[in-house]
């Protein structure tokens, strides 16, 4: 059994319903986007449970192996040449006990949501589309789709409907926007409903970015009438 990773945890309202996992990017923690949902506009969403983990600290190369908090390593600048196959699975198999986690707590699989930032964001797409289940849905935010070559044959047909958000920074020197392009693509042609916005912003995140986050749970999130 995988043990559960240390996380932060916010209630919208009392007794969830639903739930958010957020994923944070390279170097951060789980308390980096734990700031942002009292900004988020939750008033049409029944009660959700945000839960912010911290990923481990392993030595990253790019970083010349500086020790630091990673979902895995990052071998080079391209992000796709080169890929940390067994990090990357080593945390979707982290977040997944995360997942059940919460429908242990009583919240369905199909009101849980993953999301995530840079890093976050991959292992969110990651392990999303090869949950089998199908959950709420899913939020990329200056992200890409890791390990994109193997999809096809790994991925769950529960989740082939699954409403994705990508947001994406037309500046971003960290992850270019041609990567989260590209990414973007491959999951159109393999037939996923992806919701594409970009910002004027590098690797960060907008005002209207917030907005289009808050109206996305909104939609996925939406109280029972």
């Amino acid at each position: 059994m995988t043990a559960l990773l240390p996380r932060v945890e916010i209630e919208s309202a009392p007794t969830p319903t639903a739930a958010v996992i957020w994923l944070h990017g390279l170097g951060a923690d789980g308390n980096d986007f734990a700031a942002l949902v009292p900004q988020l506009d939750l008033r049409n969403c029944a009660p959700i449970r945000f839960v912010f983990p911290h990923a481990p600290d392993m030595p990253v190369t790019i970083n010349g192996g500086y020790v630091m908090p990673a979902w895995y390593d990052i071998l080079g600048t391209d992000l796709v040449q080169r890929q940390d196959t067994a990090g990357i699975h080593r945390s979707a198999a982290a977040i997944t006990a995360l997942i059940e986690h919460e429908m242990a707590r009583g919240i369905a699989a199909n009101r849980i949501v993953l999301a995530g930032f840079s890093q976050g964001s991959a292992i969110a797409l990651h392990t999303g589309l090869r949950y089998p289940k199908r959950l709420a849905g899913i939020v990329a935010l200056s992200g890409y789709l890791p390990l994109a070559e193997s999809l096809a044959v790994e991925r769950s047909f529960a989740n082939t409907d699954t409403p994705i958000l990508m947001c994406h920074g037309n500046m971003d020197p960290v992850v270019p926007i041609q990567r989260g392009e590209a990414s973007r693509d491959r999951l159109s042609s393999l037939g996923y409903r992806v919701q594409w916005q970009s910002y004027p912003m590098e690797h960060s995140v907008h005002p209207q970015e917030v907005a289009d986050i808050s109206a996305f749970l909104q939609r996925v999130l939406a109280a029972p009438d």
